[in-house]
């Protein structure tokens, strides 16, 4: 098996002051304000998925080499924590708690129907890249059960109607914004 190839950005140990990406430097400022050692993986590897959405396999090469740890090691630490993905994550995100708490008050059911309206299962992409969908073992948000974050925020007291809302809420949100910015095309002028 040929070995794997790193992208242009990626195949120097450090990338150039004028890189392309800029967010190869903050992932290296990360690196460098703990003196490249290993025990920086964790931030580092959340410096990344901040940078890129996710864990791109070239970029825990990137960081293995850099910190001077095994791959596998850094594989393991991202697959280990459920706040990394190695899939580019949709444009919007879904994050349904499954603690004991949200489990009583529903949310198993509510995970059941979305996948089933979505067409995915928790932890996969909307086939048009829409809509990521998650769980999460445990929010913090006991009181608020069931509990979800959408893109970020968190909302409490869910319903399977709330749900259903927010996703079809994003979904003709960005219709209508497709729409909008295909009209303005097929204009001379565009307000």
């Amino acid at each position: 098996m040929p070995p794997a190839t790193a992208s242009p950005a990626l195949s120097s140990p450090s990338p150039s002051p004028a890189a392309p990406d800029k967010r190869l430097r903050i992932i290296d400022r990360t690196m460098r304000l703990h003196g490249y050692a290993s025990h920086a993986l964790i931030e580092t590897l959340h410096a990344v998925q901040e940078a890129f959405g996710y864990l791109d396999p070239d970029l825990m090469r990137y960081v293995a080499g850099r910190l001077k740890v095994p791959l596998s090691r850094v594989y393991a630490v991202a697959t280990f924590y459920h706040f990394f993905t190695l899939k580019p994550p949709g444009e919007h995100t879904c994050v349904l708690c499954k603690g004991t708490a949200c489990h009583i008050g529903g949310a198993a059911e509510i995970l059941r129907q979305v996948e089933a309206m979505l067409g995915v299962h928790a932890g996969e992409t909307t086939a048009d890249k829409k809509i990521s969908l998650m769980i999460a073992r445990c929010l913090g948000s006991c009181g608020l059960a069931p509990a979800g974050v959408f893109d970020g925020t968190i909302v409490g007291n869910l319903t399977l109607d709330t749900v259903v809302n927010k996703l079809q809420e994003w979904r003709s949100h960005d219709a209508d914004h497709r729409k909008s910015a295909g009209d303005c095309e097929n204009r001379d002028r565009c307000p």
